[in-house]
């Protein structure tokens, strides 16, 4: 008989690292905020990578939450591009 593991989130199910976990929440959190302003503004790909300062198709991986394909800091530069005030807050684990 197998043992089935549980996790608290499925960054913990899929990262090495408790570290890497979080840093995979952050970049998926961030991604999913940026995306729902780019969905209020209802502008296309190619505009919407103008605006955020990178190519359409890395626009096309953000919005299909491609969280891999950014780091952490390109995405504070997309938020910030989008008027987006960037700050952490850090619990004690």
């Amino acid at each position: 008989m197998t043992e089935t593991e549980s996790y608290a989130s499925v960054w913990d199910a899929i990262a090495d690292t408790p570290e890497e976990a979080a840093n995979l929440g952050a970049r998926a959190e961030l991604m999913q905020m940026i995306a729902a302003r780019l969905r209020q503004q209802s502008w296309t790909q190619a505009e919407s990578a103008r605006r955020c300062g990178v190519t359409q198709p890395r626009m096309n991986d953000l919005l299909r939450g491609r969280v891999s394909r950014f780091s952490l800091d390109a995405l504070v530069n997309i938020a910030g591009a989008l008027g987006f005030r960037v700050h952490f807050d850090l619990e004690a684990a």
